[in-house]
């Protein structure tokens, strides 16, 4: 098998759509001689903010000299960034083989039964970082976390960012039902922390830790005082959450001080604002895409850009509040773009125009038939923010050559709840 073979197999497994269920990724991983067994895992759920941590996590360790597996999702641009060792990324041959591998185990499943493609990506994880032999991974769920495929390990930690209202369709449309879900990571005896904040969330949490047995850490909205490269207060509060991980976990992966600040300093995140200069352009690409993460955009350009009014390109899917999201946002905008994403779950941008003319009648809004037109209709503009969805960032990379350009199926593979596929809420897992 090829790696654009392998793309376009993964790509057919979108036909399962979503499900949320642990038989599955339990069963396939057995198959594949149980890799989890082998690694030592930091687990992290969350609304917002977990891949950051995951970033930070992975950085701290590998300067502490461990072999460090980082798994994530979703992927700006290429597949491959989501399972990484050492920050490098899986390469393509790698993931040819255990794609041609897995598909053969995945065969013996009953019709109708088969994995999803996230399951056999979280299973294709496994065994990548025992083959790689990882001394720690990072582990980021894909939604929710109970029912969450990554849900199938034992960690040595259990990491809850925050909780917010985000994937309602799924998860429930209260703080405390969402939280349930993502408490459902915690498990007996191991650590649990969360920067959780909103009470009904962090009730919820405290209440399922006291169940499991376990000790949490919670650290609400503190923030760190350690260098970032990394805009944003919020990515203060994930470095004291990365922290407080790290010296909890002493005993098992010893790091120093000076390892933990060296870590922290040199983190690499793409996507979450982002700043990016072209040709006298400064470009802030951020994959905000609920109402926390407008709040959190919102903040950082109060705190980043000062007396600057910036040209939103905003795109979204229709599963967010694209309503709220522009609400927060249009306040501070020069000028709204408003642009489809390369998804089939994209939102209608003319969805978007009167809001955004209601929250700020002083902003033109237009719409545009995609990112690249709105490129060109700011391209003398000294400050544009491209916001919404990290379909549209990875595109606004790609166009701005910050990254090579993809496949137009490794693009796709993000679209994983598009129209008509078989999307199951955990009622009906």
């Amino acid at each position: 098998m090829t790696y654009p073979e392998a793309i376009q197999h993964l790509l057919e497994l979108r036909m399962f759509g979503t499900k949320l269920g642990l038989d599955n990724p339990q069963k396939l991983a057995a198959l594949a001689g149980a890799p989890h067994e082998q690694l030592r895992f930091i687990h992290v759920a969350g609304t917002n903010g977990k891949g950051s941590v995951c970033a930070m996590l992975e950085s701290i360790y590998r300067e502490a000299g461990l072999r460090t597996g980082l798994f994530t999702s979703p992927h700006l641009v290429s597949f491959r960034e989501r399972l990484q060792v050492n920050r490098e990324l899986i390469p393509e041959a790698t993931v040819a083989r255990l794609t041609d591998r897995l598909r053969d185990w995945m065969s013996s499943f009953p019709d109708g039964q088969a994995p999803t493609f996230f399951e056999m990506v979280v299973v294709m994880a496994l065994c990548h970082f025992a083959e790689q032999q990882c001394d720690v991974v990072l582990w980021e769920t894909g939604m929710g976390g109970r029912l969450d495929a990554t849900n199938i390990v034992t960690p040595l930690a259990s990491v809850i960012t925050n909780v917010g209202l985000d994937h309602t369709r799924w998860l429930g449309e209260t703080h405390a039902a969402i939280a349930r879900e993502k408490a459902g990571i915690i498990k007996p005896g191991i650590p649990a922390f969360t920067a959780a904040d909103h009470p009904d969330a962090l009730s919820v949490i405290r209440a399922e830790a006291d169940t499991q047995g376990t000790e949490l850490i919670a650290l609400g909205q503190a923030e760190s005082t350690s260098e970032l490269p990394l805009l944003g207060k919020h990515q203060q509060t994930n470095a004291r959450l990365a922290r407080a991980v790290v010296d909890r976990l002493q005993p098992q992966l010893p790091v120093t001080l000076q390892q933990a600040e060296a870590g922290l300093a040199k983190v690499h995140w793409p996507g979450r604002l982002q700043t990016v200069e072209i040709h006298g352009q400064t470009f802030l690409l951020d994959g905000a895409h609920n109402a926390e993460g407008a709040a959190i955009l919102q903040q950082a350009l109060v705190d980043h850009f000062p007396n600057q009014a910036p040209v939103f390109i905003l795109g979204m899917v229709d599963e967010k509040d694209g309503n709220g999201f522009c609400r927060k946002l249009a306040p501070l905008a020069k000028r709204l773009i408003l642009a489809p994403v390369r998804s089939g779950r994209s939102a209608d941008p003319e969805s978007f125009v009167p809001v955004c003319r209601e929250a700020n009648s002083n902003a033109g809004a237009t719409v545009t038939e995609s990112l690249g037109q709105a490129l060109e209709q700011c391209a003398s503009e000294p400050f544009v923010v491209v916001t919404g969805s990290f379909y549209l960032v990875g595109e606004a990379m790609e166009r701005l050559g910050v990254s090579p350009t993809p496949t137009e199926s490794e693009r796709l593979l993000n679209d994983w709840g598009a129209p008509g596929t078989l999307n199951r809420p955990i009622s009906g897992a």
